[in-house]
């Protein structure tokens, strides 16, 4: 659906331009008859390289922003700290809180801080260039995507990566750059999934071990009609206050990137 907005956005400026010139065809321009008078539609490029020009060039950049957040989200470390944070809640007993809004936001902000040094030489090396004219669209996107490549690989599991290069049907890669960004994404998101449910898996210990000596304390009462969350939520939220959870949590989040 993108390209094809593209592409209706390109022919109807091509069209405006020739409707904008005098009416005669132009050389290398694409005559329309209708009658006595004529549309020529002329696309010319500044220095005869073949090179898209800069208005062209600012819509595809323009129209590359929509899968910004698809990016954003799948090859940055949004995927495990925003599962983390999200499993947190259902640990402690309150689903909605804190709410989805603080959570989300949370993780973004914590992604950005993770991804900060990257995002600095993807900056340096391939932004900066880019704006200043010494760097075409497509050598900043190939330059740019070096630095997050190789934030990719340092957290991808090696079975994770096998598993897609064998999926791919390619042949066993030498280096790290003949493995393609398409086979790279699907290993990382599933390392980072994997990560992130080992460390669920050692969130939910403590809280659970609460619930069974309130289920066991409530039964021997003969209170089995109270519902034990009722009783051990209080003591959930007393035990993540006293051991400064969201501290220790994020302080682990953060970690567990530069291990």
């Amino acid at each position: 659906m993108t390209k094809r907005r593209l592409l209706l956005a390109v022919l109807f400026a091509l069209f405006l331009a020739g409707c904008a010139s005098d009416g005669s065809p132009a050389s290398g321009g694409l005559p329309l008859s209708g009658g006595s008078d004529s549309v020529a539609l002329t696309l010319s490029m500044p220095d005869g390289s073949g090179s898209l020009s800069n208005s062209v060039q600012m819509m595809l950049l323009l129209s590359g922003l929509a899968f910004l957040p698809s990016v954003l989200i799948l090859m940055t470390g949004f995927v495990r700290i925003a599962v983390v944070l999200a499993s947190l809640r259902t640990a402690i007993g309150v689903p909605m809180l804190p709410p989805n809004q603080v959570v989300i936001g949370l993780a973004l902000l914590l992604s950005f801080f993770v991804m900060a040094p990257t995002l600095e030489v993807m900056n340096e090396s391939a932004v900066q260039p880019y704006l200043d004219g010494e760097m075409d669209i497509q050598d900043a996107l190939t330059v740019g995507a070096e630095p997050l490549r190789d934030f990719m690989f340092k957290q991808v599991g090696e079975q994770d990566l096998a598993l897609f290069v064998y999926l791919s049907g390619q042949d066993r890669p030498n280096t790290m750059a003949d493995i393609p960004t398409y086979v790279l994404m699907p290993a990382f998101i599933i390392s980072e999934l994997k990560i992130a449910f080992q460390m669920v898996f050692i969130i939910y210990i403590p809280f659970l071990v609460i619930d069974i000596v309130v289920s066991s304390a409530l039964m021997s009462m003969g209170m089995m009609m109270l519902p034990p969350t009722i009783i051990s939520l209080p003591f959930k939220l007393l035990l993540f206050v006293m051991v400064d959870g969201w501290n220790l949590l994020v302080r682990n989040l953060v970690l567990s990137f530069l291990s």
